[in-house]
């Protein structure tokens, strides 16, 4: 359900959050453990670190680390950058309306809404902590 793109951005916020904490993590150490490419991994990880969910640091010793601990990352902010139809942001319109809702639905409005809503709640409801909790062994993603 989730694209490609998200899925890595999830491990990534994952993997930062479980192996990072000493400082900054390069990503080519990230792309090389999760086994995904390196140079995509560069732009979705720099795409949240436009969002303020990760903080990027230039240079020798550089890399990227979480800017707030992992327990107070919704994954909605992980999500929304590459997902915008699921997450409010946009009203969520599954076909990308600007404008869509009860009083102007989209084709698809009646049967998304209560499924959008549901996702919705998990996205909010869950932190990037609660993952790094429960996550299983490590493995490569893709």
């Amino acid at each position: 359900m989730l694209s490609q793109t998200t899925e890595y951005a999830l491990a990534a916020a994952v993997h930062l959050a479980v192996k990072g904490g000493g400082g900054p993590v390069r990503v080519d150490d990230i792309a090389e453990e999760l086994g995904v490419p390196r140079n995509y991994l560069s732009k979705i990880l720099h795409a949240l670190a436009r969002v303020g969910v990760l903080n990027s640091t230039r240079g020798p010793g550089g890399g990227f680390e979480l800017a707030r601990d992992a327990s107070e990352i919704r994954l909605s902010e992980l999500v929304q950058p590459f997902e915008p139809a699921l997450t409010r942001s946009n009203g969520g319109c599954l076909l990308g309306r600007e404008r869509c809702g009860d009083d102007d639905p989209c084709a698809a409005h009646s049967r998304w809404k209560d499924v959008r809503a549901t996702i919705d709640t998990f996205f909010s409801d869950t932190t990037l902590g609660d993952l790094a909790q429960t996550r299983p062994a490590e493995r490569s993603v893709g």
